[in-house]
């Protein structure tokens, strides 16, 4: 105990020298951790607690913020598991394939997580909990087919006024897929957003497009009169299993694109000013 109240007097001292906050001491002392944890592996590939080496250093990547690192990292810590009827699947899932694919997310590596999804599922084929296995790796991993910056976003569809829509004869617009529910609250509270947006710029070659995931149709069009939105509107009825939704992998609402001219997406989830100030600049306003 008194060794332990030294140290931490120490490391108060030391933190007081520097003039650091809590935050700049936990980061520092994860990067020493880094550092250390990485040299044990280096010199001890075939450590017996290899795996729990792994676990820290993950744990430490991602309380700095650097997860570029963590889906090889993750991936290793995978191959280490018992893939029989031993296997621990609440492991795999939680600590492996769900930060796995969170961090393949922030870090670009969406393909990587793709793959590692496919191989988990290819390897419990013949489990009893396969179908568990499947669904749950299905709810984590799908926000991984989301279209991302830089991607294409071709979509064609009849709108509720039964007009033709193809955003591939739109290529000299800007458009904003939107993708909402008159029952998403969200989604509500943004609509002022996206029709100011929208009467600000649409002279201009702004296009907006809704894809409601209501299994009312009905309830569309009643909100769209109510609020006075014009723009295209996509709805099928089916909820979260409308056609376009599926295509596009979305599970959660509110989700929205911006396409720029020439049809691949320029960014995504843009709330309040951050909207107009993107169409704006992508117009070359």
């Amino acid at each position: 105990m008194k060794v332990a109240i030294l140290l931490i007097a120490v490391l108060a001292f030391t933190a007081s020298v520097r003039g650091e906050n809590v935050l700049e001491i936990a980061t520092r002392f994860d990067q020493q951790k880094i550092e250390a944890v990485q040299t044990y592996l280096d010199e001890n590939p075939d450590a017996e607690d290899k795996e729990d080496a792994i676990a820290i250093l993950v744990g430490a990547y991602m309380s700095v913020g650097e997860f570029k690192p963590v889906p090889d990292l993750l991936t290793q810590r995978y191959d280490l598991q018992d893939k029989g009827e031993e296997a621990n699947l609440q492991l795999i899932i939680g600590e492996i394939a769900r930060p796995l694919i969170d961090a393949a997310i922030v870090s670009d590596q969406r393909d990587q997580a793709k793959a590692f999804v496919s191989r988990v599922k290819s390897d419990f084929a013949d489990s009893p909990s396969a179908g568990q296995v499947t669904a749950i790796l299905d709810q984590f991993g799908a926000e991984l087919y989301l279209p991302g910056v830089g991607d294409r976003m071709d979509i064609a569809f009849t709108d509720l006024d039964g007009k033709e829509i193809d955003t591939a004869t739109m290529g000299d617009k800007v458009i904003l897929v939107d993708f909402w529910a008159t029952w998403c609250a969200p989604c509500v509270a943004e609509m002022p957003t996206i029709i100011s947006a929208y009467e600000e710029y649409k002279d201009k070659g702004f296009e907006v497009i809704g894809i409601s995931l209501d299994d009312s149709i009905e309830a569309v069009e009643k909100f769209s009169a109510a609020k006075g939105i014009t723009w295209p509107q996509y709805c099928d009825g089916k909820g979260y299993d409308n056609e376009l939704a599926q295509r596009f992998g979305i599970n959660r609402l509110p989700a929205s694109f911006l396409v720029g001219k020439g049809g691949k997406i320029i960014a995504s989830e843009l709330r309040g000013d951050a909207l107009g100030e993107a169409v704006k600049k992508a117009l070359g306003e």
